[in-house]
């Protein structure tokens, strides 16, 4: 049985984006971040420990839980533009491949074109040649 990943075909700036995220150690951790801080449980992480942080460890936890907040949230909005930043090159690198290859289609169309033009016109011209006596 084939694996499910080899049945998948991908547009090849996909590819392409696919293995340089997966070549660069930055990158990685980047998409680590931003797919955890984009999901539910980060939410119910931050919950629970902004909820014990008030009610447990501290007697007046607000100067330091708005520190704490403020940072996390500093970092976050810079990882979110990281990862717009991403796409957005993402998203160019695919248009200009598309670009390319759909040129080269119509490049290959407009030969087949004047090809059967060509071949229209020889074959109009053998049949209505006047036959020789």
């Amino acid at each position: 049985m084939t694996n499910l990943a080899e049945k998948v075909r991908h547009h090849p700036v996909v590819d392409a984006h696919i293995a340089k995220r997966a070549a660069d150690t930055q990158l990685r951790i980047a998409d680590a971040i931003t797919g955890f801080a984009g999901s539910m449980p980060f939410v119910y992480v931050h919950a629970v420990l902004f909820a014990v942080w008030m009610l447990l460890a501290e007697k007046d936890p607000w100067p330091k839980l708005t520190l704490v907040v403020s940072l996390e949230a500093i970092f976050l909005s810079t990882f979110v533009m990281i990862g717009q930043n991403r796409q957005a090159a993402f998203q160019q690198a695919k248009a200009d491949h598309d670009f390319v290859a759909q040129e080269g289609e119509l490049q290959t169309n407009t030969e087949l074109t004047r090809a059967i033009h060509a071949l229209v016109t020889e074959i109009h011209r053998t049949v209505t040649a006047s036959p020789e006596a």
